[in-house]
């Protein structure tokens, strides 16, 4: 068995993105990573060829700035990039990281056990994974219908599955169909440190893409400004690959305690008690469940 693991990147050493880590994560697990390498001007390239594992495999790429923000496939642009480093990996399973988002060293061996369980199953075309989503310090999780608790990240490589978005998968079964991937569980969680960057890469990052979802004006992100009843405190062990990258902290994120719920957010407090009451997971999921 041959596993693939692959991601896009542009500028992500200026907007602080822990993309050596992510990769650095995935090594000792797969036997080849694709990077889509769009038109960077700062040290991206740079620290990719310094992490000097032959494993490696830097394609470059041209992202398309004139995509038109008013069709119903917002995204789409990242949609490319992602598919570009998929199509171009050559394991049995591919498994997708984005740049923000890490393994845990102990998940790995049950990962591998995942992918050789279901080599043979052609009812399984990818494996989900459940998402721990840090916000604002490295204490602290965001948990909430909102945030989704699980997707997937590794797909069968043999079978016609693209990227249409950043964030999901579809598969192809004609040439006017898509729907999404029959997945079983990873066994094992996506560690998401996007909400940890500083808050004016964020913004950065948000202010130069936001135009490829919508063609609204960007308003500046405050990290404080969240409903602080999703927030909960992380007691476990972040990957070691990440730890070194981790900023200082002490005890929970501190949301402003005058925030205002914005309509949003109210609606997700609903969702919140619905799940408290029935016990249903109410988050959404771009994948049928099959274990």
């Amino acid at each position: 068995m041959k596993i693939s693991a692959f991601t896009f990147l542009r500028n992500a050493a200026r907007l602080q993105f822990p993309f050596v880590e992510s990769i650095r994560s995935a090594l000792p697990l797969v036997d080849e990573f694709v990077v889509a390498l769009g038109p960077s001007d700062d040290e991206t390239e740079a620290k990719l060829r310094a992490i000097g594992d032959p494993k490696l495999r830097i394609i470059p790429t041209t992202w398309n700035e004139n995509l038109d923000s008013s069709w119903r496939v917002k995204g789409f642009v990242y949609g490319q990039q992602k598919t570009i480093a998929l199509f171009n990996c050559t394991g049995d399973w591919a498994i997708y990281l984005e740049g923000d988002e890490v393994l845990h060293e102990s998940d790995l061996p049950r990962i591998r056990a995942s992918m050789e369980r279901h080599l043979d199953n052609r009812g399984v075309e990818a494996l989900y994974f459940r998402y721990l989503h840090f916000y604002g310090n490295p204490n602290t999780v965001a948990s909430s219908p909102r945030w989704y608790r699980r997707e997937v990240r590794a797909v069968r490589n043999n079978i016609p599955i693209w990227g249409p978005k950043g964030l999901f998968f579809s598969v192809v079964t004609s040439y006017k169909r898509m729907r999404y991937p029959r997945a079983a569980f990873a066994d094992a969680t996506i560690y998401h440190y996007g909400w940890v960057r500083p808050e004016e890469q964020f913004n950065e990052k948000w202010k130069g893409t936001y135009h490829h979802f919508t063609s609204k004006n960007y308003e500046n992100t405050a990290y404080a400004e969240i409903d602080p009843k999703v927030l909960r405190s992380f007691t476990g062990t972040h990957p070691q690959a990440i730890r070194d990258w981790l900023p200082p902290a002490a005890g929970l994120f501190q949301a402003n305690p005058n925030h205002r719920l914005t309509p949003r957010e109210r609606k997700n407090r609903i969702m919140m008690k619905v799940e408290e009451w029935t016990g249903l997971d109410t988050s959404r999921r771009h994948f049928k469940q099959v274990d």
